[in-house]
């Protein structure tokens, strides 16, 4: 079988950190072509992780212009997410975009309608989705054993571990901090869990109440207050048409010691779980409460004949099968759309001290 050739534009971290190294552990890939504005990036990526020959461009445009390239990944910040990955599609190539879909609402609508138009495969990378844990559960609730789950939170926080490289502070480039960053992860995963993509209302907060200080302690070395334009935390309240309810926590730097991200607490009629220990499945069971524990191994995921990945490279695996098998990738654009469209009406509540109703 011919090797699926893939462009990687924005060689950055996430790049180097997921996409790149993931795609390379497949034997039926091959990155041909490497785009950031700093050349220096996009040749080091070449050089690690491209064929021989591969290309190098410092305008996006250039590489999408080759016919030989099938799939992108766009690995920019968020404000370039729509453009790029618009122009990919109407070049003729399948795009996995990097989470979140897009800064706000219309660009991700426009993203989802320029796949239809040309029929091109789009996926966001919701790499959370792959890991052992929430696989597990997702079973658990498509086997209706939760029942039907009404009230959920979608938790990401982080103490004190404010991202202070790249663009990460900068309101204008990402749309916004913790919560379109990391808070993103929580809400997918808990919109899957419940297939509840119809949500009536939400009502948030955002602060910045510790992005103002000097000096101060972080996983990443002391922030510049003056850089820091967006919310250091942000939260969420979020009603879905059929009653049920969400709650949305989200941090970079909190005075909190109950941390963890890219969790999600379930609550149905037969049982819930939580991932804030481990996967936890709690119920009743003959007039007795219990808690259980699944047994899940290690990091890696047990993949077709019991080979191990980590969950990184199981979304580059079946995406890139998605595209060979011509079938829907496990991250519906519609999907990544609605958490998009729930992450700005938080903001826009934030802003306005109103509720935001969804049409």
């Amino acid at each position: 079988m011919e090797k699926v050739k893939v462009g990687i534009i924005g060689v950055g971290g996430i790049a180097n950190g997921k996409h790149m190294p993931s795609l390379s552990a497949l034997n039926n890939v091959e990155m041909v072509a490497f785009c950031d504005l700093i050349e220096e990036r996009a040749v080091e990526g070449a050089k690690k992780y491209g064929v021989p020959g591969a290309k190098v461009f410092t305008d996006y445009k250039d590489l999408l212009a080759m016919d030989d390239i099938d799939v992108v990944h766009v690995c920019t910040p968020n404000n370039a997410h729509a453009p790029i990955t618009i122009a990919a599609l109407e070049a003729g190539k399948h795009v996995m975009c990097e989470k979140p879909m897009a800064k706000n609402s219309e660009e991700a609508r426009a993203m989802l309608e320029a796949a239809k138009r040309t029929g091109k495969k789009l996926t966001i990378g919701y790499q959370n989705r792959f890991r052992p844990d929430s696989l597990y559960l997702k079973k658990m609730c498509e086997n209706g054993e939760l029942g039907e789950i009404y009230l959920a939170k979608a938790l990401a926080i982080r103490r004190r571990a404010v991202p202070t490289w790249g663009v990460f502070l900068d309101e204008e480039k990402q749309g916004g901090g913790p919560l379109i960053d990391i808070g993103t992860h929580s809400l997918d995963l808990t919109l899957w869990m419940m297939d509840n993509y119809k949500p009536a209302m939400a009502v948030g907060t955002t602060y910045h109440k510790l992005g103002s200080k000097e000096n101060a302690a972080n996983a990443w070395g002391s922030w510049d207050p003056k850089k820091f334009t967006v919310e250091d935390s942000a939260f969420g309240f979020i009603t879905f048409e059929n009653g049920a309810t969400v709650i949305l926590e989200s941090s970079w730097a909190l005075n909190t010691l109950q941390t963890g991200e890219a969790m999600t607490v379930l609550c149905g009629t037969e049982a819930g779980a939580d991932m804030l220990d481990g996967l936890r499945i709690n119920g009743e069971k003959y007039s007795k409460t219990y808690v259980f524990k699944p047994e899940l191994g290690g990091k890696g995921v047990d993949f077709y004949e019991g080979e191990s990945i980590t969950p990184a490279e199981l979304e580059a695996k079946m995406w890139i099968d998605s595209v060979i098998n011509d079938t829907e990738p496990l991250v519906k654009p519609e999907q990544a759309l609605v958490v998009t469209e729930i992450l700005e009406a938080i903001y826009k509540s934030a802003a306005t001290g109103k509720p935001v109703y969804f049409k």
